[in-house]
C-alpha cells in the first residue's frame, strides 16, 4: 500500500560551501494519507516536495514510486508520472494570467492528450466541485487570492492524480478562507490518493492523519 518511499534521501547545493539541506530521510507514505509537513522557513520542505514530485534529483539515496526507484527510470517514464500521478500545489498558485479560469484547468487535460472538448466538459465539473462554476470566464486577475487558489486545486485534480503536494497552499490566504481552502482538500481525500502538504498553521496540520517535521535536515514523524 506504499505510495512513494525515500531511502537514505539527501540533497545539498553548493554555495561558496556545500549545504547538506536534507540528511539521510527515510520516510514512507502510503496511499490514503494526509500528511502535513512542518518546519522552520529555509528548512528543506519545499526541497523535500521537489524532490518527491520529480522536478529534482536527489544528492543521495533513492526514491521509490509505487514501489519502483525512480532512479532507474528514464526521462519519459518520470515525465509520466508527473504528467498523470503527481500534482503540485504552490503559495503562487502559478495561474496563467492570459487563461480564463477555464483554461487554466483544462490545459492540464489538453496537454496529457485530451481533445479540448473533453478537457472542457470535465474542467467545468471540477469547477463546479470547488464552487466556480460561475467564474468559468473570469481571469485569475478577477479572482480573489481563495479564488485563484481554488482555481489552482480544481486544476491539480483534474488528472486524478494519486499524490498531491502542496507547498503551503494556504501561505497567503485569511484564517477564514485557509480554512475553507483545507475542506476542498479533506473533500478530495480518497483511500487510493496521498496528499502531502506543507504548512505554519498549527490547526492545519492537525488535521492532517500524522505530521512530518523537519529539524536540522532531519525528519521525525510525529502524532502531536
Amino acid at each position: 500500500n506504499s505510495l512513494i518511499k525515500t531511502v537514505n534521501l539527501s540533497k545539498s547545493f553548493f554555495l561558496g560551501k556545500n549545504f547538506n539541506i536534507l540528511k539521510k530521510i527515510n520516510l514512507e507514505i502510503r496511499k490514503g494519507d494526509l500528511v502535513a509537513l512542518l518546519g522552520p522557513s529555509g528548512s528543506g520542505k519545499s526541497t523535500l516536495l521537489h524532490l518527491l514530485a520529480l522536478l529534482d534529483r536527489p544528492s543521495g539515496g533513492d526514491i521509490f514510486f509505487e514501489g519502483k526507484k525512480t532512479s532507474k527510470m528514464n526521462n519519459f517514464e518520470k515525465d509520466e508520472i508527473r504528467s498523470k500521478k503527481v500534482s503540485i500545489i504552490y503559495q503562487q498558485n502559478n495561474l496563467l494570467n492570459d487563461f480564463t479560469c477555464l483554461e487554466n484547468v483544462s490545459i492540464a487535460l489538453i496537454t496529457s492528450g485530451k481533445s479540448k472538448k473533453h478537457s472542457d466538459f470535465e474542467a467545468k465539473k471540477i469547477l463546479k466541485k470547488v464552487g466556480l462554476s460561475y467564474r468559468l470566464d473570469h481571469f485569475p486577475k478577477d479572482l480573489s487570492g481563495g479564488e485563484q487558489q481554488r482555481v489552482a486545486l480544481a486544476r491539480a485534480i483534474i488528472n486524478d492524480p494519486q499524490l498531491i503536494l502542496a507547498d503551503e497552499p494556504t501561505g497567503s490566504l485569511d484564517q477564514s478562507t485557509a480554512k475553507e481552502m483545507f475542506n476542498l482538500f479533506l473533500k478530495f481525500k480518497s483511500k487510493n490518493r496521498s496528499i502531502v502538504y506543507a504548512t505554519h498553521n498549527r490547526a492545519l496540520a492537525d488535521k492532517a492523519d500524522y505530521k512530518l517535521k523537519i529539524i536540522d535536515g532531519t525528519v521525525r514523524r510525529s502524532n502531536e
